[in-house]
């Protein structure tokens, strides 16, 4: 139950750094949204938590590194997907 809980966690911050960056196509790429979450979630978030002392319980500094994570995440896999198709 757990990992299920941190797969929708990462999927709906992944959608979130989509919706800050702007969605590309007009839709949300659900794909994209779960790597993005899930990797941000993991470096950033637990980044912040540590920084701001608050261990690895959740807090706003966990979820806002998460978002801020995800949204790296999503710049960079959007910055060498156009590098690619070039």
């Amino acid at each position: 139950m757990l990992i299920l809980g941190l797969i929708l966690f990462g999927m709906l911050v992944g959608a979130a750094a989509q919706l800050i960056l702007g969605r590309q196509s007009g839709r949300i790429d659900w794909t994209m949204a779960i790597v993005a979450g899930l990797v941000g979630s993991f470096v950033g978030g637990l980044l912040a938590s540590l920084v701001a002392g608050d261990g690895l319980e959740l807090r706003a500094s966990g979820i806002i590194g998460s978002i801020v994570g995800a949204v790296i995440v999503t710049a960079i896999w959007r910055w060498a997907r156009g590098r690619s198709a070039a």
